[in-house]
């Protein structure tokens, strides 16, 4: 294997690589900085970069904050905690994960919270200890990324009534 040296890009060639990097999923400004200077650009080109993609819209942290917590609530079932957590990971600003938390649904929020707790009690059916029971399901659902208060009122719920297994 040879031990070559990158190719330097020029900002015209990286630019085209960054408009496509971002036209095929949404990216952080820290994602596309981090790639600008892989391509061997110095901190006065990426920045001027940078504020292109973003006059011309192919960089738009909002946008991304809402692509972001949106997806991973609807496909991976997180909860409100776990999204923003990911989100301070990159370096989001606050004003954008407040909007993006604003836009999950709270009805749908608390029936997915529901759809998880029971999925977790009904699987611990062979355990025979109730808080056993709730700790493990109280555990899963703080796992997720639910509020604490959220998941105690859940399993409040739950040890009170019982859900019905059937919704």
């Amino acid at each position: 294997m040879l031990n070559r040296k990158a190719k330097r890009l020029n900002k015209e060639q990286a630019l085209q690589k960054l408009k496509h990097y971002c036209g095929y999923q949404e990216r952080t400004h820290q994602e596309a900085r981090d790639k600008l200077y892989s391509f061997g650009l110095y901190k006065q080109e990426v920045e001027e970069l940078l504020a292109r993609l973003i006059e011309e819209d192919y960089l738009n942290e909002e946008r991304f904050a809402l692509a972001y917590a949106g997806g991973k609530f609807k496909m991976k079932g997180w909860g409100k905690i776990k999204i923003i957590q990911a989100l301070k990971e990159k370096r989001i600003s606050e004003y954008c994960i407040k909007k993006a938390m604003e836009e999950i649904d709270k009805t749908h929020y608390q029936s997915t919270l529901n759809k998880f707790a029971i999925a977790k009690w009904s699987s611990l059916k062979s355990e025979t200890n109730v808080f056993i029971k709730m700790r493990k399901t109280q555990d899963h659902l703080l796992q997720k990324g639910f509020e604490p208060n959220l998941v105690y009122s859940v399993l409040k719920q739950l040890n009170d009534d019982g859900f019905d297994e059937s919704n």
